[in-house]
């Protein structure tokens, strides 16, 4: 029999304070973790495998500043291996951290520049995908540009059909979504807006392997100008800036239909009411239906002109005219038939 909410958050609380009896600090902390019908920014959690070199290792510093003020890197090195048994010690640091999201680093023979990122859901591993960086040039690469403001959010643009068709990248474009949404806002300014992050996904093969995906990571910064041509609209002028890092998938562990359908509920209180008679198209355009009473637009008479009311009586004059010609030639051929018949007209009568 599953647990009930008030049970789980119990146990949940035990496991915290080591099994014991929760203090009173303990439970004020579990009622900040609780599920919120807003929620805030997810917290990044920036770690290191068994062996992580140096490259590795700046590849994580360029992430917290990208991800900043809502990233922590811990320094040490960590004994997980998150594909063999190690996601109990992820969702340990994970809830240890207050963080949703994690990417781990490492490096060795088999699996050189290796990074995993994942995602989290009520303190357990949702999604990791494990990437192979391939090529890599850091912030430090780029010197003489300014850096990114602090908790700005980045505009996240995804390149190619690969995104779509295939099942694994289509995945993997909403765990990055998630990991570089920074806070979630209701509207944006022009002027906010400094950097914009391209996913550009396209097939190659190396080593004379089969084709497989390749992603193109590129970080640009952008600064707003005048339109020259006067329009009202800002031009952007983008100005690579790092990071840029070209990297392949190599393993991936999602979560079960189940687990992710329970993932994507939404309570009732987010969910948007739906406005009868009223749609929204491609554009974003709002689009409403009226439903009036049937008009009777026959018997409708407007205003008509001294021309108009002329032609009119005409009409009715030709009209009524040819109606006389016509009965006329109807008893004409009447009397003619009568007198071919019986010998003599009506007249005669």
């Amino acid at each position: 029999m599953a647990p009930t909410p008030h049970q789980a958050k119990q146990a949940k609380a035990k496991l915290i304070s080591g099994g014991k009896q929760p203090k009173a600090r303990v439970q004020r902390y579990l009622k900040t973790t609780e599920s919120q019908l807003k929620e805030g920014a997810k917290g990044s959690l920036l770690l290191k495998g068994i062996r992580c070199s140096d490259a590795m290792s700046t590849v994580l510093k360029d992430m917290r500043s990208v991800q900043a003020p809502h990233a922590k890197l811990l320094s040490k090195n960590n004994m997980i291996v998150p594909f063999d048994e190690g996601q109990q010690s992820l969702e340990f640091l994970t809830t240890k951290n207050d963080a949703s999201v994690f990417a781990l680093a490492s490096h060795n023979k088999k699996r050189p520049n290796n990074l995993v990122i994942g995602r989290t859901f009520d303190r357990r591993v949702l999604d990791m995908v494990e990437l192979g960086i391939l090529q890599y040039r850091s912030v430090g690469d780029f010197p003489g540009l300014p850096k990114q403001r602090v908790g700005s959010k980045p505009l996240l643009q995804f390149v190619g059909d690969l995104w779509s068709s295939d099942i694994n990248l289509k995945r993997l474009q909403n765990l990055l979504i998630d990991f570089y949404r920074g806070d979630p806002v209701d509207s944006l300014i022009l002027s906010g807006l400094d950097h914009v992050m391209v996913f550009t996904a396209a097939e190659a093969s190396i080593g004379g392997v089969e084709p497989h995906p390749i992603i193109h990571q590129r970080t640009y910064y952008m600064k707003l100008k005048k339109d020259p041509k006067g329009g009202k609209a800002p031009v952007p002028y983008l100005t690579p800036s790092g990071p840029d890092m070209d990297f392949k998938v190599r393993r991936t562990e999602f979560a079960s239909p189940d687990l992710w359908k329970l993932a994507m509920k939404q309570p009732q209180g987010v969910k948007a009411k739906k406005k009868k008679n009223q749609t929204t198209n491609i554009f974003g355009e709002t689009i409403g239906r009226l439903h009036l009473e049937r008009q009777d637009i026959d018997s409708r008479s407007g205003k008509k002109s001294k021309a108009l009311r002329m032609a009119d009586k005409l009409d009715k004059a030709e009209a009524k005219a040819a109606l006389e010609d016509e009965l006329g030639r109807e008893e004409e051929e009447m009397d003619n038939e009568f007198q071919q018949a019986y010998g003599f007209s009506k007249g005669d009568m």
